[in-house]
């Protein structure tokens, strides 16, 4: 390494040696110094924010095992502990390596770096119950979970986790509401799966079994057509999510009900029914009158933030045909 340095401290002198040629030769002490001090600035900063471990064959070298892999991981993070990807990244080997609690608490970390990330808080939420000799959610794992649906509502994972915990703490009726409500939201083959636990949540209720995709609930959906205004595509990745939310024009800030589409796929058609609803005691056919927005969001959350672009709120009723014009970006 030092034959490296030597080798780069040498051709830092010619480059500057070069550059300062017309004023060495009117004044050699001057061009002299300036060339010296170059060099010093040069190395001082290499060493302060460089990586010469980067140049040790050792550390270039490609793990063989999970364990040197791990070990790795954890020598980059103790050099800098800022790395939320390489926490999770860590948490992942970790969980390869049947170490559950290590995991939880390197996505511990992960969380304190990014708390308002509701897929990390899922995530985390999920390693803390399989740290757990029961594997069931403890009160930290549930707020976690309960904290990601406020930020994105329709957030599958955290649904689905938030959904075990409640038959877990033996509350069979409430996970077959969280479920429900996640149901429009999954491919055809995890909705088969979904719906064969919320028929057996409904039964350990006490409740009917639900019934085969019911008129009644697609005749009051509100159907909306979502697009965007030309100059304000580019302002945001074509991955951008687009979150159709309908809430209560005077009620609390949570969503009655919401979707998600994609911005490149804009212009798009949803529809809004009582299973899109954020939470499983609040639907939109019990409030009936709501105000439906459309938001790309720059942050991947549904609650409202500077830069995500936005619509204007319009009314709308069960049944209604509504268009949406995302037209500003929010200050």
């Amino acid at each position: 390494m030092s034959l490296f340095i030597a080798a780069g401290l040498l051709l830092g002198a010619l480059v500057l040696a070069y550059v300062f040629a017309p004023l060495m030769r009117r004044r050699p002490a001057v061009g002299t110094a300036l060339v010296a001090a170059g060099l010093a600035v040069t190395a001082g900063l290499y060493v302060l924010v460089g990586t010469p471990d980067a140049l040790d064959p050792a550390r270039r070298e490609t793990p063989r095992t999970l364990d040197a892999a791990i070990q790795r991981l954890e020598q980059e993070l103790r050099r800098d502990p800022k790395q939320v990807e390489g926490w999770r990244l860590l948490a992942d080997a970790y969980l390869a390596n049947d170490r559950p609690a290590d995991a939880a608490r390197a996505l511990a970390r992960a969380v304190e770096l990014q708390p308002r990330n509701p897929d990390l808080l899922a995530q985390a939420a999920e390693a803390r119950a399989l740290a757990r000799p029961d594997r069931r959610f403890d009160t930290e794992a549930l707020d976690m979970l309960r904290r990601a649906l406020e930020m994105d509502p329709a957030h599958q994972r955290a649904a689905w986790f938030l959904g075990v915990a409640q038959r877990q703490a033996g509350q069979p009726a409430d996970a077959a509401r969280t479920w429900e409500a996640l149901l429009s939201r999954v491919d055809e083959s995890t909705g088969a799966a979904l719906r064969a636990q919320i028929q057996s949540a409904r039964a350990d209720a006490g409740l009917p079994p639900l019934a085969d995709a019911p008129a009644a609930k697609a005749a009051g959906a509100i159907r909306v057509t979502v697009d965007i205004a030309p100059d304000l595509r580019s302002r945001l990745p074509a991955g951008a999510t687009v979150f159709v939310i309908a809430r209560a024009p005077a009620g609390p800030p949570m969503p009655v009900a919401v979707e998600r589409v994609k911005l490149a796929d804009l212009p798009a058609t949803v529809e809004l029914d009582d299973a899109d609803a954020a939470m499983p005691t609040r639907r939109l056919s019990q409030v009936g009158r709501v105000e439906v927005i459309a938001r790309a969001s720059a942050t991947g959350n549904a609650n409202a933030a500077a830069g995500d672009l936005e619509s204007e709120p319009v009314p709308a009723e069960p049944g209604a045909k509504i268009t949406l014009r995302i037209g500003h970006v929010r200050r």
